[in-house]
């Protein structure tokens, strides 16, 4: 079990890497599509891509008649649809609230999920040990320091990005429930194409889609398609399923670390001192949180 947790844990580490890398991603998108459209073509790349992947493994079933099996159905399809609306909500909330506010401030904002799920857990008989709510604080202080840089104010663009953290905390705690009962890859493709079509009714309502600027921004449509959604969200439901949701939130908080240095890396954007530390505060909240101190209650 410990071992499992630990390669879980080492996978949601991935899922930030490549979320981190994604902002990038979606800041050279942005030029060319508006945020419906992007986030429509991106979700539906992302259910497109998992396809095959179902049918392979599938194959590879086959193969093992002993294999367990995981329970699909209704609890399937109820899962998909509902993470597939909490993640449209949640994108979409984001994406409209960046248009009003600093893109510090709304990751700093989106980022209070990693509050928000042990609050929500409560409410599900899931106690959250003293350490873990230590570590959480500890991230915050971190995250504040790394996307702040001026004084935080409540307007539209700060109230949608609070509510877009509500969702992605619901999006984690929906996936919780669901995740040990159902396949993870199955479950991750309905999620896709629920949030894809969504997001398509919006793209028709308010944009303009030009079939000429989606195919100039290629590139980062088929990195946030393909990994950023087709692979990092997938790992995400199988990583959920032995991982304590506030510890798995956590452990994803480190995308705005990684888009730090990506943005470093990639587009040339220093890091100062001020983002180091809060880096660096950021590492210690995951590493508090890794060490088995006390009992924690995970119901």
């Amino acid at each position: 079990m410990k071992a499992a947790k630990l390669k879980n844990s080492l996978l949601l580490v991935l899922v930030a890497l490549i979320w981190g890398v994604a902002f990038v991603a979606q800041s050279e998108g942005a030029k060319d599509v508006g945020p419906y459209t992007f986030n429509a073509v991106r979700m539906i790349i992302g259910g497109l891509v998992l396809l095959p992947c179902i049918k392979i493994m599938d194959a590879f079933r086959a193969k093992e008649p002993d294999a367990p099996r995981e329970k699909g159905g209704k609890a399937l399809w109820l899962g998909g649809l509902c993470c597939g609306v909490v993640l449209f909500l949640a994108s979409t909330l984001q994406q409209v609230g960046i248009l009003y506010t600093t893109a510090g401030k709304a990751g700093f904002i989106t980022a209070l999920y990693i509050v928000l799920v042990p609050i929500l857990g409560l409410f599900f008989g899931r106690k959250t040990g003293a350490a873990l709510w230590i570590s959480v604080a500890l991230a915050v202080v971190g995250m504040y320091f790394l996307c702040m840089t001026g004084s935080l104010s409540l307007g539209r663009g700060e109230a949608l990005c609070m509510l877009c953290a509500l969702f992605f905390a619901v999006h984690i705690t929906v996936i919780d429930h669901f995740s040990p009962d159902v396949d993870g890859v199955r479950m991750s493709c309905i999620q896709f194409f629920v949030c894809g079509g969504l997001s398509a009714v919006l793209m028709f309502l308010f944009e303009k889609p030009d079939i000429h600027k989606i195919v100039s921004a290629w590139l980062p449509i088929l990195y946030t398609g393909v990994l950023s959604s087709g692979v990092a969200y997938t790992l995400q439901i199988v990583a959920q399923k032995n991982v304590n949701p506030t510890v798995a939130s956590l452990l994803m908080s480190l995308e705005s670390v990684f888009s730090a240095l990506a943005g470093w890396a990639i587009l040339g954007q220093g890091l100062s001192g001020r983002e180091l530390f809060g880096c660096a505060l950021l590492f210690a909240a995951i590493i508090l949180a890794q060490l088995p101190i006390g009992k924690r209650k995970t119901a």
